[in-house]
């Protein structure tokens, strides 16, 4: 897996100005399972271009865009990702759809000792989770087989969320600790309506 830290020093010859409005402390950009998102045409790719991230394929779309500082937001563009689709609404009501790979998908995690939201389909430029820029350990493992899919040391990006990409039809444990300790949650990557937006992590 490709770090978002090699992809934040090549983002940062690039002017990103997308963001969404914050709101209130925990609660901005985030979507629920029940929200919809929007079905304009796919192929108004100018708000890439015109935000400085034309030529970036879907992996690094979404990399960058989640370990965008908070000082970067602005209230010009939104962003979601589901299962299927990265999007991107800017305050003209223009959107940009790119799909997601085929085998993979984009999960972000975020946990949490006292404060947390309600999140089904993360907004790389819109959520925000309680500890930011904090060391952690993150485990998954494939629930059926046992065999451990992502096992690293890291650091939650300034939005306060770890992103990782796992295989697409996979049922698996998460496990994430910091400072002694660790929040564990069933992930599942089955279906074109996953969870790409874990909030329910609590550390114990």
């Amino acid at each position: 897996m490709r770090s978002v830290r090699s992809l934040l020093g090549r983002g940062a010859k690039r002017t990103v100005t997308i963001t969404v409005v914050m709101g209130a402390l925990l609660l901005a950009g985030c979507m629920t399972a029940d929200d919809s998102l929007s079905t304009a045409p796919a192929g108004d790719t100018a708000i890439l271009a015109e935000h400085g991230l034309d030529g970036l394929d879907v992996r690094e779309l979404v990399e960058t865009l989640d370990a965008m500082p908070l000082s970067k937001r602005t209230e010009t563009v939104t962003t979601s990702i589901t299962a299927q689709t990265l999007t991107l609404t800017d305050q003209h009501g223009r959107t940009a759809e790119v799909p997601m790979p085929s085998d993979e998908i984009y999960v972000s995690a975020a946990p949490y000792q006292s404060q947390t939201h309600d999140c089904y389909y993360h907004s790389p430029t819109g959520c925000l989770g309680e500890l930011r820029n904090a060391d952690v350990a993150i485990t998954v493992t494939d629930t059926a087989t046992g065999e451990v899919i992502v096992d690293e040391d890291t650091r939650t990006l300034d939005n306060g969320f770890v992103g990782i990409w796992l295989p697409r039809g996979t049922e698996t444990s998460i496990s994430i600790t910091h400072d002694g300790r660790t929040a564990t949650s069933a992930l599942s990557t089955v279906g074109d309506d996953a969870q790409t937006c874990l909030t329910a992590m609590r550390l114990v």
